[in-house]
């Protein structure tokens, strides 16, 4: 198939409208980039599904996900950028000073900067009706706008490493009870030690191992969930409409790594200075300088948010990364 291709350049292209991409597209624009936003669902990311981000500088009372991307895909727009929804990419060519990208429609574009902001596909129990439930009683890790709605409440979190701890820890400050599934023996070694110190002295809080989660109950609201003891096969039914998941995430970088971008174990995107860690890195790097602190092995192409090997997956880490990431792209190109 012949791709249709978009004749304009464009000096920067980011992908992904969560918080970081956003953030990029608004200072990209504002500051005369001439910027392309593309989006393959929803402006707003996984952020944009939180009920209440009460942690952001500047909203005291808080500000739903959502109304919080409306306003940044509105000032972004105001600046210049176009933002494609509902597009996603596939694949990119790196070249020296310049790479293509392609869309899944088969359309392509010439950019002489990229930001990937791709972000992170949470892990998920793959039941029938869990996508359904998203938001109104299943949730994908733990944010403090849930945790006082929690109050004398049962909450069950799915997970054994840190951020299951954490999260354990953190609702049970509220909840009357909080129950972690762990699927395996019992919480993973890689659980830091004082973690595990405060989640076994916390008496409201239940290690439950070798446990999963077999079914969701609930037309519109989560209701109950049915678990499972893998040793034993012995199923039951728990009341609650809190269920935390918190199993990790999966990094959308499919497309870096068939364009030959150095990333992690997991598969996140390695950027500046960690980039020495790897071995693939001095043959691909072409420069005589060290990368940018958001530049990947590829000159010109940065990685923002949650995407972003050890990155901290906050709202407002992602947006400060966004707009950083746009501060070297006009260093590169200056340079080049």
């Amino acid at each position: 198939m012949v791709a249709k291709a978009i004749q304009r350049g464009i000096r920067s292209c980011y992908s992904g409208a969560g918080p970081a991409g956003l953030s990029a597209a608004v200072y990209g624009a504002s500051e005369g980039l001439k910027t392309l936003l593309i989006e393959r669902s929803a402006v707003g990311g996984q952020a944009g599904t939180s009920s209440t981000i009460e942690n952001y500088l500047g909203f005291p009372g808080g500000i739903s996900g959502s109304e919080l991307a409306k306003r940044a895909r509105e000032q972004a727009s105001r600046f210049g950028a176009e933002i494609l929804i509902l597009q996603e990419g596939v694949r990119a060519e790196l070249l020296p000073g310049k790479a293509i990208g392609h869309l899944a429609d088969g359309t392509s574009f010439v950019m002489y900067a990229g930001i990937c902001a791709s972000g992170v596909e949470y892990r998920r129990l793959n039941l029938w009706n869990e996508e359904r439930l998203r938001g109104a009683g299943v949730y994908y890790g733990a944010g403090t706008s849930e945790a006082e709605l929690c109050t004398n409440q049962e909450v069950f979190v799915v997970g054994g490493g840190n951020s299951a701890g954490q999260a354990a820890l953190h609702f049970v400050r509220n909840a009357r009870k909080v129950c972690m599934l762990v699927r395996g023996d019992g919480l993973k070694e890689t659980l830091s030690q004082y973690l595990i110190d405060r989640i076994l002295a916390s008496p409201q809080i239940e290690v439950r191992p070798h446990t999963e989660v077999l079914e969701l109950h609930g037309t519109s609201e989560l209701e109950a969930i049915t678990l499972i003891n893998n040793l034993s096969g012995q199923q039951e039914t728990a009341q609650t409409c809190w269920l935390f998941l918190c199993l990790g995430g999966i990094p959308n970088t499919n497309w870096a790594g068939e364009a030959g971008l150095v990333r992690d174990e997991q598969c996140y995107l390695v950027t500046g200075p960690d980039l020495r860690k790897y071995s693939g890195f001095t043959k691909k790097w072409p420069l005589d300088r060290e990368p940018y602190y958001l530049e990947t092995s590829s000159p010109g192409m940065f990685v923002a948010g949650d995407v972003r090997h050890g990155s901290v997956k906050r709202f407002a880490s992602a947006v400060g990364e966004g707009a950083m990431a746009v501060t070297f792209v006009h260093r590169y190109l200056a340079s080049h």
